[in-house]
């Protein structure tokens, strides 16, 4: 997926989640955030972020998105790493488009609904049908990625519905983007959410398909790129 019109900013602050004050061009703008997770670690005051100029949207009551931040890494250089929470289902989109994980003449449709919960994606082909949920992950520590970086009872709802939709037939994707390219494993978030990663643990078993994906990162795009293990929680 591509942006337009990208310009570089400075973080100031984040009154809410919502919304950002960045120094644009040597102004203070106050841009929206695409992304209501806390990022506390990536929206530092005084780090570089990336905008989506908007202004040509008269409607909008902010001229800019935030999409994407440069996090400074122990070792002094920066990581890139999209924010963009509507990113991820775009860009597994464009890669199962191009033939990835099913046959290319897949039918697919987003935002389907099944039971109590709307998946992301649906595919369809010969005998097949399959469910995707899509998570976008940007909490990073020395190359190992984790989530959630909060709770989220929906994402564990979410699993459990696809748990259900397997007993039923279907095949079943929990789809893990990495919004960065620099990645050695993923790992539940069991310090913050341990509910989610019991669920992760139990749709495994299930016969859900657990994948994660790199993504190459750049100021104005974001793609697909490599597979990285997923390390679940040794059984007690």
């Amino acid at each position: 997926m591509i942006y337009q019109n990208v310009c570089k900013g400075i973080f100031i602050k984040r009154p809410n989640r919502f919304i950002a004050h960045v120094l644009i061009h040597d102004k203070e703008e106050i841009c929206h955030v695409k992304n209501t997770g806390r990022c506390k670690e990536l929206l530092v005051p005084g780090c570089t972020v990336y905008l989506e100029d908007c202004r040509l949207h008269t409607n909008r009551k902010t001229g800019y998105d935030v999409i994407a931040v440069e996090k400074k890494l122990p070792d002094g250089k920066s990581l890139l790493i999209n924010m963009d929470s509507q990113a991820p289902n775009k860009v597994v989109y464009e890669w199962i488009q191009k033939g990835n994980l099913f046959p290319s003449n897949a039918n697919l449709k987003t935002e389907v609904t099944y039971h109590n919960s709307r998946f992301d994606l649906f595919a369809s082909y010969n005998n097949t049908k399959a469910f995707i949920e899509i998570k976008g992950v940007t909490l990073e520590e020395n190359g190992i990625v984790r989530f959630p970086d909060a709770p989220t009872q929906r994402g564990v709802k979410h699993i459990y519905e696809l748990i259900d939709s397997i007993k039923e037939g279907y095949h079943a994707y929990l789809f893990f983007v990495i919004q960065m390219q620099r990645a050695v494993s993923l790992e539940p978030n069991i310090a913050t959410h341990p509910e989610f990663a019991e669920a992760l643990c139990a749709s495994a078993k299930a016969g859900v398909k657990l994948l994660a994906y790199t993504c190459n990162v750049s100021t104005n795009s974001m793609t697909i790129d490599a597979p990285v293990p997923i390390k679940l929680p040794a059984k007690k």
